[in-house]
Parts: C-alpha cells; sequence; structure tokens
C-alpha cells in the first residue's frame, strides 16, 4: 500500500483519488481553495464535474500541503498553467524519496518547456513520470476500461507508477520516451480545439478526418524534431489521445471549439467552457515550431482564430488552398 497525495480537486484529480483508492492505497486530495475542500468534505462529490460520483469517505481532503511529506508520491493534477506555481508551493514539503508524478497536459507558454522539465526545475532531485494517455476524468472516476501511460528517464520510476494504479478497470503501459509522451498530450489539445471548430462550422466528416489525420502528422513532425520516437505518437498518447479529445462530449477542448465555430469569439468560448489547454497551448506550439523550423499549419490557423480575430472559414480557405504536396 501506497500513501498517494493528489494535488488538484476537479475532475482529472478526483478521478486518479478514486482510481488510486481502488487500486488500495491511501489518498489524500489537496486543494488552494477552502470552499472546495469544505464542499467536498461535506458532501463527498463534484457535483459540478463527477455528478453521481461518491467520494468514500477513506478519501482525505485538505488544504495543507504539509501532508505531501509523508507521501510515496504526489500527483500534480491541476492545470497547465498553475503547474509552475502548484510545484513551487510543493517544493518545500517533500520527503527526499517522493516520486513526483505529472497527470497535466500542456506546455508552458513562455518557455515552451514540457510540464515534466518546468517541475524539474522547481523541484530539482526527484524524478518526474509523466501520465498521459485517451483518459476522460469523467469514465475514469466511474471505472469504465481505460489505458493510460506512465513514462519517465528512470524505468524503475515509471514501473513503479504502473503497479500502483493497475488495476481491472485501468491498464497502465509504461514508456521512456517522455518528450513524446508529453508532447502527444498536450499538442493534441491543439487540435481537438481546430476539429470542434469544423464542427462547429458544420465543415463535415470528411474535413474532421483530414484535420485529425493531418493534425498528428504535425504532432509527429514537431515531437521528431525535439527528440522523440515516431512511433509514440501512434500510440495511446497520441493517437488514442487525439481520437477520444476530438469526437468526446466530455472534452473541453472540442466543445470550445465548436462554439468558436458557431461565431463566439474564442476568449468567450473559453470563459464558458472552463478550461480549455488547447486554447493555451495553441501558443507554445508555435513558439516551438519556429524553433525547430517544424511545419505545423493547423497550429498556424488555430492560433490565428484564436488571438488574431481570423474568420474560422478563412482559416480553412488557407489550410485547403496551400501549395500541392505528397502525403
Amino acid at each position: 500500500m501506497a500513501r498517494l497525495f493528489v494535488l488538484g480537486a476537479g475532475g482529472w484529480g478526483l478521478g486518479l483519488a478514486l482510481a488510486a483508492h481502488r487500486a488500495g492505497h491511501t489518498v489524500t486530495v489537496w486543494s488552494c481553495f477552502e470552499r472546495e475542500i469544505r464542499e467536498l468534505t461535506e458532501t463527498r462529490e463534484n457535483v459540478k464535474l463527477l455528478p453521481g460520483v461518491t467520494v468514500p469517505q477513506a478519501v482525505a481532503f485538505t488544504t495543507d500541503l504539509a501532508g505531501a511529506g509523508d507521501a510515496d508520491g504526489v500527483i500534480l493534477a491541476v492545470p497547465s498553467i498553475h503547474i509552475r506555481a502548484t510545484a513551487q508551493k510543493l517544493a518545500p514539503y517533500l520527503g527526499l524519496q517522493t516520486l513526483v508524478i505529472d497527470a497535466s497536459k500542456g506546455i508552458e507558454s513562455t518557455t515552451g518547456l514540457r510540464l515534466s522539465q518546468v517541475i524539474e526545475q522547481e523541484i530539482p532531485g526527484h524524478t518526474v513520470v509523466a501520465l498521459s494517455g485517451p483518459t476522460h476524468a469523467e469514465e475514469v472516476a466511474r471505472a469504465l476500461p481505460t489505458s493510460i501511460v506512465s513514462a519517465s528517464r528512470d524505468p524503475a520510476a515509471a514501473a513503479r507508477v504502473q503497479d500502483w494504479l493497475m488495476q481491472p478497470s485501468l491498464r497502465v503501459y509504461v514508456n521512456h520516451d517522455v518528450t513524446g509522451v508529453e508532447l502527444g498530450g498536450a499538442l493534441k489539445n491543439v487540435i481537438a480545439l481546430a476539429a470542434g471548430i469544423c464542427d462547429g462550422m458544420h465543415a463535415g466528416d470528411n474535413a474532421k478526418a483530414a484535420l485529425m489525420t493531418r493534425g498528428l502528422s504535425e504532432m509527429a513532425r514537431l515531437g521528431v524534431a525535439m527528440g522523440a520516437r515516431e512511433e509514440t505518437f501512434r500510440g495511446l498518447t497520441g493517437m488514442g489521445d487525439l481520437i477520444v479529445t476530438c469526437g468526446s462530449i466530455y472534452s473541453r477542448n472540442h466543445r470550445a471549439g465548436e462554439l468558436i465555430g458557431k461565431g463566439l469569439p474564442p476568449a468567450q468560448a473559453v470563459e464558458i467552457v472552463g478550461t480549455v489547454e488547447g486554447y493555451h497551448a495553441v501558443i507554445p506550439a508555435c513558439l516551438l515550431a519556429d524553433r525547430y523550423g517544424v511545419e505545423m499549419p493547423i497550429a498556424r490557423q488555430c492560433y490565428a482564430v484564436c488571438y488574431e480575430n481570423k474568420d474560422p472559414r478563412q482559416a480553412v480557405d488557407a489550410l485547403m488552398g496551400r501549395a500541392k504536396k505528397q502525403e
């Protein structure tokens, strides 16, 4: 039995907490919001994000980070834009042997760093494992069959997380291509946002299929340029996560994209939907494309729509009107 400390009491944090509890571990969930923790302690349910899912009494809630000091592993499940600040707060409390697990998906906008790199800067000396894959919180929380990837440069650390979380409803694979795993989890959000825009415009199934396929090519091109393995993008954290995020009713990226495709200003769509990782990830995606000299036309047009007020129909025209190429 391990002692696991989950940072983030949203849908994903609670989904992972429930999975860890089902695997037989001692679990504590932290949030910096006192009202959120108070309500969860009293009701044992996140009514907005996970309606109908009861959190067992054995799962503890806290606003005190000191509890992380006794944990065998800490899981960061906060939005990607808050990873650095959360890691800074967490660092003073960690024991020397505590394993740090990043369950968020994103790229830091200002630096282009992967989230494990951000965590390593703020919590030096600790091994970081990245968790990624097609894992909607709503299904993980309800113990529906799910597969996920545990990735680390340290094979023993990745295997340790695999052992902690593996259970009948959650199959965990190990992968040592951390760069590919993290980029796949972040970049697919950009493509999912674009796919939602297509659906909001009623562009059709042909357009969406082409967008997803060519989007996967963009993801892989950038990944390989950054040292990742191309085959990683054909796996759970590339193709798998792309499929679920582009088509699921649970995908906030897709929902926000639909609103944009229907004519709503992007910032307003994000405000309505909540955390939309693709909206933030498109900035560093383009930054990294420039840095590594990689062609990413879908990401470029998505950025233009989100931040330069470009009409989505003009973005489609620009993609369709590109020079002739071989596939």
